[in-house]
């Protein structure tokens, strides 16, 4: 009987024990889930606030902020797009050739003094640019607001003929522009591309959106 008693309370030992390490394995998935989503939510709190912190620079750069563009790697022959009041902005780096070419087509384009308010008065000259080489403009037909394409090569290569000196054509309703961004003659567009307030703050850094040390 005595044997039997203690074979029974060495179960009930038993079954306690099992009981007791049960619930701290339940303890412990409790505390490893909690500690989880603990973890979870400060990445996600780090993520709303990293992304929180570059709200109002996108929010500063929609609104019409200046931005700053790095023309050391800009070789001549080559243009580049940057984004300035959520437009277009092309800045290319013209060569000899292609500046020669303006005079070119001073005859062929409606506007060629640039008399027309789509530019500072700084760019009122035949380059329609501070320094002659840049060429700074905003990409938007001034038709319809069409986007021109890239047609900066001279002659058949370009598709739009021999006679063709360089320059841009909208491919919406056929206007052309030329190496300045001055519009052709009969063409929809009734003004050459607006050139956009903006300045150099050294030979290989500009500032486009604002103008305010040249006044």
């Amino acid at each position: 009987m005595l044997q039997l008693i203690r074979s029974a309370e060495g179960l009930s030992r038993g079954e306690k024990s099992l009981s007791s390490e049960k619930s701290v394995n339940e303890q412990r998935r409790m505390l490893v889930v909690s500690t989880g989503a603990v973890g979870a939510a400060g990445a996600l709190a780090a993520v709303s606030t990293l992304l929180m912190s570059m709200a109002p620079s996108e929010r500063a750069k929609a609104a019409g902020a200046p931005v700053e563009v790095d023309l050391a790697k800009l070789e001549p022959g080559m243009l580049i797009t940057e984004e300035w009041r959520g437009k277009p902005v092309w800045i290319l780096h013209r060569t000899d050739d292609m500046l020669s070419k303006l005079g070119e087509t001073k005859d062929l384009v409606s506007d060629p003094d640039s008399k027309l308010p789509m530019q500072p008065e700084y760019a009122t000259n035949v380059e329609r640019s501070i320094k002659p080489e840049y060429l700074v403009l905003v990409g938007i037909c001034t038709h319809l607001g069409c986007s021109p394409t890239q047609k900066l090569e001279a002659g058949e290569a370009s598709g739009l003929g021999a006679d063709w000196s360089g320059g841009f054509f909208c491919p919406c309703h056929g206007s052309k522009f030329d190496l300045a961004g001055r519009v052709y003659k009969g063409v929809p567009a009734p003004a050459n591309l607006e050139v956009p307030p903006h300045q150099f703050l050294s030979d290989s850094r500009l500032l486009i959106g604002d103008d305010a040390a040249r006044s």
